[in-house]
């Protein structure tokens, strides 16, 4: 797992990035608890059942979407950009890769045709004018 830390404040945790052969253990976090995204990849080495349960009501306070991209099938450019909106990093995600995006700025461009992604944000979404800028 790949770690992006803020060039500007070296405590905050910009995005991780997990390829698909990295998850070598049963759970691999990619989100500190404290992060209003929990992202984890999971190897099931063996046959397990999961008991079925349900999440309990918490009120939960968040001032930011954070956002998780899962590629599918085919590939994406992530451009990654710290907390002043300068560039981090440039990644390429392929089919199996997994990046989680917790502060900072990012964008994608698509680098194959057909390509499927799944995209995941908390919310709830209050539409493009009151959640996002372009930097």
């Amino acid at each position: 797992m790949k770690k992006i830390l803020s060039k500007i404040n070296q405590d905050k945790l910009i995005s991780t990035i997990i390829r698909k052969s990295d998850i070598t253990g049963y759970r691999e976090d990619l989100s500190p608890k404290s992060e209003f995204i929990q992202v984890s990849a999971r190897k099931f080495e063996e046959l397990i059942k999961v008991e079925s349960h349900k999440h309990l009501k918490l009120d939960r306070e968040t001032d930011r979407t954070q956002e998780t991209w899962i590629i599918i099938q085919g590939a994406v450019k992530a451009k990654i950009f710290d907390l002043d909106d300068q560039l981090l990093l440039e990644e390429d995600l392929y089919s199996g890769d997994c990046i989680v995006l917790f502060r900072g700025g990012h964008s994608l461009e698509v680098l194959e045709k057909n390509t499927i992604m799944y995209e995941v944000k908390n919310g709830p979404y209050f539409g493009k004018l009151n959640d996002k800028t372009n930097i």
